[in-house]
C-alpha cells in the first residue's frame, strides 16, 4: 500500500509539472508571435509605399473658351519649332558661326526645343483631348524634362553674359580666355551640374507614398503640387525644392546680374559715345533674352507670394511665360544680331541668283 501511494504521488507530481511546462511554452509562443506580428507591421509601414497607377493634373477649371489658348499654345509651338530649327541649321551650315559664343546659342536653341517639347504637346493632348491622366512614371519624366531644359536655359543665358563680359571688359584676351576647347567644358560642366540637381530631386519622389489623392493641381507634373500629396514624411523634398530654386534659378541669374555690373562699369570708362553705343548694342540682344526669361517668373512668383492669386490665373501665366519665351529667343536673335543679319542677306542672295541663273538657262533653250 505505501509503495502504491509513493507511486501515486509521484505520477501526480509529474502530471502537475508537464502541465506547467504546456503552459509556460504556451505563454512563449504566444510572446514570439506577438512580437513577430509588432515587428512585421512595423517593418510594413516602415518600407510600403504607395505609388499610385496614375496622376490626374487638373489644369484649367471652368475656364471659359480655354480650347482658344489651346490652339493659341499649338500656333506657338510650331513657330517655335521652326525659328529654332531654323538658327540651329544657319549655325550647322555657315562655318562663320563655328565660334565659343554661337556654341552657346546653339545649346540655349536646344534648350529652347526641349522645354517646348516636354511641355506644349503634353499640356495640348491632355486638356484638347481630355487625357489628363498620366502614369506615375510618365509623369517623373515629364517634371525631369521640363525643369532640367528649363534651368539650361538659365544656366547658358548666364554663360552667354560670361561671353559678353569678357569681350567688353578683356577685349585684347577674349580669344585667348573664349576658345572653343573652354566653352565646350563651360557647357559640359553646365549639363552635369543641371543633371545632377535634378535627378536626385525627381529620384526622391519615388520615397513618397501617395494615399490621400491623386489630383495635381497644376498644368504639368509640377515637383511641389506632386510631393504635397504624400502622406509620409515630405521634409527633404521640400528643402530640395527650396535648394534647387536657390542653385539652378537665383545663382544664375546674380551670376548675370554681377556680369552686367561690370560690362556697364567698362561702358562707363568709354571716353567716347560711339563706342559706349557700340558695346551697348553688342549686349542688346542677350538683355532682351534675359528680360524675357526672368521678368515672367519673377512676377508670377511675386505675385503668388503678395497676392492669392487663383489657380487659374497662376496656371495661365506660367504656361504663357514657359511657351512664350522659348519663341521669342531665335527671333530676338535673328533681328538683332548683325551677324544673322549679314547671313540672312547672303541667303538671299543665293536664292535670288540661283533663281535668275535657272531663268536665263531657260530663256537659252
Amino acid at each position: 500500500m505505501m509503495i502504491g501511494r509513493i507511486l501515486g504521488n509521484h505520477v501526480h507530481y509529474f502530471y502537475l509539472q508537464c502541465k506547467e511546462r504546456q503552459k509556460a511554452s504556451r505563454k512563449e509562443k504566444k510572446s514570439k508571435t506577438s512580437a513577430m506580428n509588432s515587428l512585421n507591421s512595423t517593418l510594413s509601414l516602415n518600407t510600403t509605399f504607395v505609388h499610385p497607377q496614375f496622376f490626374f493634373i487638373s489644369g484649367l477649371n471652368n475656364m471659359p473658351h480655354a480650347k482658344y489658348y489651346y490652339v493659341f499654345l499649338c500656333f506657338v509651338f510650331v513657330v517655335t519649332v521652326l525659328g529654332n530649327s531654323f538658327v540651329m541649321f544657319s549655325i550647322y551650315i555657315e562655318r562663320s558661326f563655328h565660334t565659343p559664343k554661337y556654341m552657346a546659342v546653339f545649346n540655349l536653341v536646344v534648350a529652347d526645343l526641349g522645354e517646348s517639347t516636354a511641355f506644349i504637346p503634353n499640356f495640348i493632348a491632355m486638356f484638347l483631348f481630355d487625357s489628363q491622366y498620366i502614369s506615375f512614371d510618365a509623369c517623373l519624366a515629364n517634371m525631369f524634362f521640363v525643369f532640367f531644359f528649363a534651368s539650361l536655359q538659365s544656366f547658358t543665358l548666364t554663360v552667354l553674359a560670361y561671353d559678353r563680359l569678357v569681350a567688353i571688359c578683356l577685349p585684347l584676351r577674349y580669344h585667348a580666355i573664349i576658345t572653343m576647347q573652354a566653352m565646350a567644358v563651360i557647357l559640359t560642366v553646365v549639363w552635369a551640374y543641371d543633371s545632377v540637381l535634378l535627378i536626385l530631386m525627381v529620384s526622391l519622389i519615388t520615397r513618397l507614398s501617395f494615399c490621400k489623392s491623386i489630383v495635381v493641381k497644376s498644368h504639368f507634373c509640377d515637383h511641389g503640387p506632386i510631393y504635397n500629396l504624400a502622406c509620409n514624411d515630405n521634409y527633404i523634398n521640400h528643402m530640395l525644392a527650396i535648394i534647387n530654386i536657390v542653385l539652378l534659378l537665383y545663382v544664375p541669374f546674380i551670376l548675370t546680374v554681377l556680369s552686367y555690373v561690370f560690362i556697364a562699369g567698362a561702358v562707363f570708362k568709354i571716353a567716347s559715345w560711339e563706342g559706349r553705343f557700340k558695346a551697348i548694342k553688342t549686349c542688346s540682344a542677350h538683355l532682351m533674352l534675359v528680360a524675357l526669361y526672368y521678368l515672367p517668373i519673377m512676377g508670377v512668383y511675386i505675385a503668388a507670394l503678395t497676392l492669392n492669386l487663383p489657380p487659374n490665373v497662376r496656371i495661365m501665366s506660367t504656361s504663357f511665360a514657359k511657351a512664350i519665351t522659348p519663341m521669342m529667343n531665335p527671333i530676338i536673335y535673328v533681328l538683332n544680331t548683325e551677324e544673322f543679319k549679314e547671313f540672312l542677306k547672303k541667303l538671299f542672295k543665293r536664292k535670288i541668283n540661283n533663281h535668275n541663273g535657272k531663268e536665263n538657262i531657260k530663256i537659252k533653250e
